[in-house]
């Protein structure tokens, strides 16, 4: 079928195209916002089909809906709450959760669920509206939010698993997974392997159980027996995770987490720590002296924020720079925890919650 070009709907495109093409280049991110649009014109004339351009006109308006409603929080660190959709209020599971989800929202976190029931729920419970985010996704034979969260603004429904997913990382500075079943485990698989590889971005992992549960227990005895035992995985990684019973553990995990390290990012080769507050240079020594198996070359040395950073509202924090081999991610947790007990105490250090 020819479209005819005078049809308003196609005309209006005509001009907003044309508009954005006209200001991209003084545009803030122009390069990227065109190197977007040269995408979609290859995928244009290329041979996708209806199915394709569906699945990719989904996902960007899962993204960008969700893009827009997260930006107003960007500067608050927010925990993400794992857990079974079929746990009752009445059981030690859900009160755990609610009562996390509270002293973690009273510390200045924010909350982000599945937006179901059960521990989904207690995560919203705990957290109440105000310091809650909802990652439903469309399901035709799910129930809908909990009723925590239902009818906020800060509920978001996606059409696919995999753009929610992407937010539940991109958006979390903390992971917290209680007792769960399949989908659980495979959060918590997943999360393990994207921090293990380097893929998700370096944030505390606290499993928690009731007590005199052995539900995540038993799950590392398992990693020990058949993971560790076999040389699958290194014993460095068993420091992405926290296992725990106790509330105020799991909580600490967090908030310590955050007490001088503030975040990372790679310039090049090199990986950027950003700090609360600075290092002395015995303290420095200290970390070449304990973590130079994790450098490709050279030390690690204090700097400044580097011009390529390009991020105004964090340029003033110290950094630490080195050429960090990429490999093992579970020394490098092991290296910011220790950097956790250096430093001094600032106004940063009270509000783990600010990024």
């Amino acid at each position: 079928m020819v479209v005819d070009p005078s049809f308003p709907a196609l005309e209006l495109l005509r001009s907003e195209v044309n508009d954005l093409l006209d200001h991209v280049p003084r545009m803030k991110h122009g390069e990227l916002i065109q190197q977007a649009l040269a995408t979609i014109v290859q995928l244009a004339q290329g041979e996708a089909d209806r199915l394709d351009w569906k699945i990719l006109n989904y996902s960007l308006q899962d993204i960008g809906r969700a893009f827009q409603i997260f930006y107003p929080y960007r500067h608050i660190r927010k925990i993400s709450i794992f857990g079974s959709a079929r746990i009752s209020p009445e059981s030690p599971e859900y009160r755990m959760a609610v009562d996390f989800a509270r002293c973690v929202t009273a510390q200045g976190f924010m909350v982000m669920t599945g937006a179901g029931g059960g521990i989904m729920q207690a995560g919203n419970e705990g957290a109440g509206v105000e310091k809650s985010f909802g990652l439903n996704i469309q399901l035709p034979f799910e129930q809908g939010a909990n009723p925590f969260i239902e009818g906020d603004r800060k509920l978001i429904r996606f059409k696919y698993f995999f753009t929610r997913k992407l937010f539940f990382l991109r958006e979390s500075d903390a992971l917290a997974l209680f007792p769960g079943g399949f989908g659980t485990l495979d959060e918590a698989f997943e999360c393990l392997t994207l921090m293990q590889t380097g893929k998700a971005e370096v944030m505390p992992l606290v499993l928690v159980e009731p007590p005199g549960s052995d539900y995540w227990q038993s799950w590392e005895k398992y990693i020990l027996d058949h993971l560790l035992k076999a040389r699958l995985i290194s014993p460095d990684d068993l420091n992405i995770y926290t296992i725990t019973d106790r509330i105020d553990v799991a909580c600490e995990a967090i908030a310590s987490f955050y007490r001088v390290f503030h975040s990372t990012r790679y310039v090049g080769s090199q990986l950027v720590i950003r700090l609360n507050s600075e290092l002395s240079d015995a303290e420095v020594a200290l970390l070449n002296e304990e973590f130079s198996d994790i450098l490709v070359k050279g030390r690690i040395e204090k700097s400044r924020a580097l011009p390529q950073e390009n991020e105004p509202d964090i340029s003033d924090l110290p950094r630490l720079v080195l050429e960090f081999n990429q490999r093992d991610l579970g020394r490098l947790y092991k290296m910011i925890r220790l950097i956790n007990t250096m430093g001094t105490v600032t106004p940063a250090s009270a509000h783990p919650e600010h990024k």
